[in-house]
């Protein structure tokens, strides 16, 4: 396949990687920058026409498509439990409360914390 059959954006590309392999050094590997428009590449043409034209290995290529379209690993979510918020009686309340002494208690409530009048009725019904 020559160069004037590939697509325009191929060619660009092939000329830049064109232009790496001549001032490289020996042993030096392929530039991140280049891998990224391989493997952009790839997405639009196949891997194994923009291997071909960009005179790339294809399972190197192939790996660095499949490593591009895998998502980073992340920790897992971890549950947090959180608090319920604090639920306020905004009325005023009036409770009778019996327990099993026989005892009453009569409480007027205005403006206070359901939690606090858990606390007060758990108290009451646990007293001898």
């Amino acid at each position: 396949m020559g160069a004037s059959e590939l697509p325009r954006d191929l060619v660009r590309a092939l000329s830049r990687f064109q232009v790496w392999r001549k001032q490289r050094q020996k042993g030096s590997r392929i530039p991140q920058s280049l891998w990224r428009l391989a493997v952009r590449l790839a997405s639009s043409y196949s891997v194994h026409r923009t291997a071909t034209a960009l005179k790339l290995d294809y399972y190197s290529l192939k790996k660095q498509v499949e490593a591009a379209a895998d998502p980073p690993e992340s920790s897992p979510p971890r549950f947090v439990e959180l608090p319920p918020p604090p639920v306020t009686v905004s009325k005023q309340g009036l409770f009778e409360l019996n327990n099993e002494a026989g005892e009453t208690m009569r409480v007027q409530l205005v403006g206070c914390e359901v939690a606090e009048i858990e606390v007060l009725v758990r108290g009451f019904w646990k007293a001898e």
